[in-house]
């Protein structure tokens, strides 16, 4: 009896895992705002819709020299297999740099308090958003070094109030 009691008890337990490892909108919720940083030499800008229904919605707008250099829409969908990211980057005007019909696809790795890990769809990038602090996002990239993921800074945003 108390193996079946145990054998029930991690059967339970790993299946509670697996469920909660797949990920969900609620935890890329602490991206929501506005937020402003600089990068490039230039400011740029972020903001994030609240998680309604299956997606969460985000854009960056990247300036230089008081003109626009590029624009970034940013998808976090639901799935089945956990959120993914898509992402689709515009040059001025308004003019796609990736086909009509695709974008660059994040699959969610995993997430902690305020961070969280996905991998783009050929496994050649990851990026980690975190919240430092409650006024503070930031974004990175990471690639393979050595056999090692090594991450670095792409952008830093302050909240904008």
């Amino acid at each position: 009896m108390n193996r079946l009691f145990f054998i029930l008890a991690l059967f339970v337990s790993l299946t509670t895992q697996a469920q909660t490892t797949k990920g969900s909108l609620s935890d890329v919720a602490f991206m929501e705002g506005r937020w402003r940083g600089t990068f490039n030499g230039g400011p740029i800008e972020a903001s994030w819709i609240a998680p309604v229904g299956d997606n969460l919605t985000g854009f960056m707008r990247m300036m230089k020299d008081d003109k626009v250099s590029m624009y970034e829409m940013l998808i976090f969908e639901q799935t089945e297999q956990g959120p993914v990211v898509l992402v689709k980057h515009f040059k001025p005007g308004l003019i796609g740099q990736e086909e009509k019909d695709k974008s660059d696809r994040y699959k969610f790795i995993e997430a902690g308090k305020e961070k969280a890990l996905f991998e783009k769809e050929d496994g050649s990038i990851r990026i980690i958003y975190e919240k430092r602090g409650k006024d503070q996002l930031a974004i990175q990239r990471g690639q393979q070094k050595d056999g090692k993921w090594t991450f670095a800074d792409l952008f830093v945003f302050n909240r904008v109030k």
